[in-house]
């Protein structure tokens, strides 16, 4: 095991801070929310508790090795290296926004706030931080590995994603593109296609399927068979190799058909696009908007499961 010489705690804004960038004083953000009839109140009682947790952490890991604390929208700039720990102090998307720069360096995620935070993958209060950073430092810790998503152009670039890929337009209007799945390729004019990992599935793509689900037994009872059941897919475990892709809203015309809609992307399996937009196509992962690659005309994408997976300490 790499000795560890750095302890990089990741942070997020408050919904507290943004409003203050936003208005610049505290009254004045104060003024916004009570005049919308918003409780300002709560967004500062969330500041206290969020600040209160953080002090707790960083209080916690005074353990001998340097200490760096880096604000989220930085880490895409990070070079991250083996020597580093990871502790992410936010929601499940700090998680999932962080593990897709860090490599294969392990992550302990804390839950902030229990009580305004699910916390799927935030397993540790504040006070535990220190343990399971110790676990980690004696080479006695317990992970969870977490297959990620990646996709790589024919230009070289490549984005990886905890959660999911998006490939598809940046605004609202159509996405125009080949898809090649398992030897079958056509023509498409979609709201884009989601590619979405184990840990993704309980997400954005499990909302697709309870909008397909409610629509089938929509169309069902419309047809009179409102007695079929409707199958919902169960989530993948997020250790599962397989990905899973759906094409979101595809349109049938002259020039694009609707039959590549769903697969299961299994080990070692390729997804490809190829894009049909002159301007305005995009790849991003995460739901994370801001970092993205072009995907323009002549741009080829392949989907896969990354050759390095996120680790989470548990």
């Amino acid at each position: 095991m790499t000795e560890l010489e750095k302890i990089v705690i990741v942070i997020r804004k408050t919904r507290l801070e943004e409003l203050i960038e936003r208005f610049n004083t505290v009254s004045q953000a104060k003024f916004y929310i009570e005049h919308a009839g918003g409780d300002f109140a709560e967004y500062q009682r969330e500041a206290d508790v969020y600040k209160a947790s953080l002090e707790t952490v960083r209080r916690s890991l005074d353990l001998g090795l340097k200490m760096q604390q880096v604000e989220r929208s930085l880490v895409p700039t990070m070079l991250f290296t083996e020597k580093d720990l990871i502790v992410t102090v936010g929601q499940d998307g700090l998680v999932a926004n962080t593990a897709r720069y860090v490599g294969e360096q392990p992550i302990v995620a804390v839950n902030p706030d229990p009580a305004r935070f699910d916390g799927v993958l935030l397993p540790f209060a504040p006070q535990q931080c220190r343990a399971a950073v110790e676990s980690v430092m004696q080479g006695n810790s317990h992970e969870r590995r977490v297959t990620l998503a990646e996709a790589s152009l024919n230009d070289g670039q490549r984005l990886v994603a905890f959660n999911d890929l998006f490939v598809g337009a940046a605004s609202h209007v159509s996405a125009r593109y080949y898809i090649d799945w398992s030897g079958n390729s056509e023509a498409h004019s979609s709201s884009g296609v989601l590619i979405s990992t184990g840990a993704g599935s309980t997400g954005w793509l499990s909302s697709v399927f309870n909008m397909t689900t409610a629509v089938a037994r929509f169309a069902a009872a419309v047809c009179g068979d409102a007695g079929r059941p409707v199958p919902h897919p169960q989530p993948l475990p997020w250790e599962d190799p397989r990905l899973v892709f759906v094409v979101r809203e595809p349109f049938v015309s002259r020039h694009s058909t609707a039959d590549v809609v769903a697969g299961m992307l299994e080990q070692g399996a390729v997804l490809r696009i190829e894009s049909l937009m002159p301007s305005g196509g995009v790849i991003f992962g995460d739901g994370v908007e801001a970092d993205f690659l072009q995907f323009n005309s002549g741009a080829i994408a392949k989907i896969r499961a990354a050759e390095r997976q996120a680790r989470l300490i548990i």
